[in-house]
């Protein structure tokens, strides 16, 4: 006999404003304990030292994780001049000082060259995994391993603001997989100095933004219980508003959901714009609903996920 799963069974996205001081583990953790949920996981890691939007999926909203992790997220930080830490942030240790303070038309002129696809090292301090080990738990260790630069997508990098002349303040638009810390330090470098991120938030992850974001003192309210709590649940598709949108009959979609392409001649007229026709992604909906994900391919729609 199967043993049953402990809490209870929940469907759909908390999109929740992060606090400072814990990680994105320990967030999910406390929300997933205050709704008695089955099945929880959060949609891209936040540092300790960052706040802002962590989407938190539950139940079947789970399977649109990655597409999360995939779409463009907005930040904002602060970087300070003059300190180099070993974990790129304000909570590492100073491993080397600058007297240098750039001008904004020094910093100005550097930022291009962190703008479209480059090529970034990763923080030592981060979740990459080398030969099966995270690389923050061997720099802990005294074991800091060499991370090979790797492709990033940085759409936007713009100075908003200079409070004195030790920060300056940045927004930045990105895809997967970009570290604000990386950038920070780079960005520092390439203007002769030295500096680590001392404030970072994240405003956006695809289209969840700040003004949908509940705090987490709202989950951690005793006096309230998980029924009410759940209210703050968005729908799954929620996390798809951002892919391009393409209607089938139920005869198309019992189709695709057998796992058959579909011909897009046979969708002309209905293929959305947004759509890139080379290994674009598309919600695939039918009766007024989201059914599937489907990758347009070679001519065909074929199937990539059934929801």
């Amino acid at each position: 006999m199967a043993r049953q799963k402990k809490g209870r069974k929940l469907d759909g996205w908390i999109i929740l404003d992060k606090p400072q001081g814990i990680t994105s583990t320990q967030a999910l953790n406390k929300v997933k304990r205050a709704l008695d949920a089955q099945k929880a996981g959060h949609g891209g890691t936040l540092d300790p030292l960052a706040t802002g939007i962590l989407p938190l999926a539950f139940g079947a909203a789970t399977k649109t994780v990655p597409y999360v992790m995939d779409s463009t997220k907005i930040y904002h930080f602060t970087l300070k001049f003059g300190e180099a830490r070993d974990t790129d942030d304000a909570e590492g240790a100073v491993i080397a000082i600058s007297e240098a303070r750039p001008s904004d038309a020094e910093i100005l002129a550097a930022l291009p060259q962190f703008i479209g696809t480059i090529m970034q090292t990763p923080p030592v301090f981060s979740a990459i995994k080398v030969d099966g080990e995270r690389a923050y738990d061997m720099a802990r260790d005294g074991r800091p391993p060499e991370l090979p630069p790797r492709p990033a997508q940085v759409d936007r990098f713009e100075l908003i603001s200079r409070p004195d002349a030790d920060h300056a303040v940045f927004e930045v638009q990105s895809g997967k997989g970009v570290y604000m810390r990386s950038l920070a330090r780079d960005l520092a470098r390439a203007c002769g100095s030295v500096g680590h991120i001392a404030v970072l938030r994240r405003l956006r992850v695809g289209p969840f933004k700040e003004n949908m974001a509940v705090p987490l003192d709202f989950f951690l309210n005793s006096e309230q219980n998980p029924a009410t709590l759940a209210e703050t649940l968005l729908p799954l598709e929620t996390a798809l508003d951002d892919i391009p949108a393409l209607a089938l009959n139920q005869a198309e979609f019992f189709a695709l959901s057998q796992g058959q392409a579909i011909s897009l001649v046979d969708l002309m007229g209905r293929i959305p714009e947004a759509a890139n026709p080379d290994e674009g992604l598309v919600r695939v909906t039918a009766a007024g609903r989201v059914k599937a994900l489907a990758r347009l391919s070679d001519g065909w729609l074929k199937p990539e996920r059934l929801f």
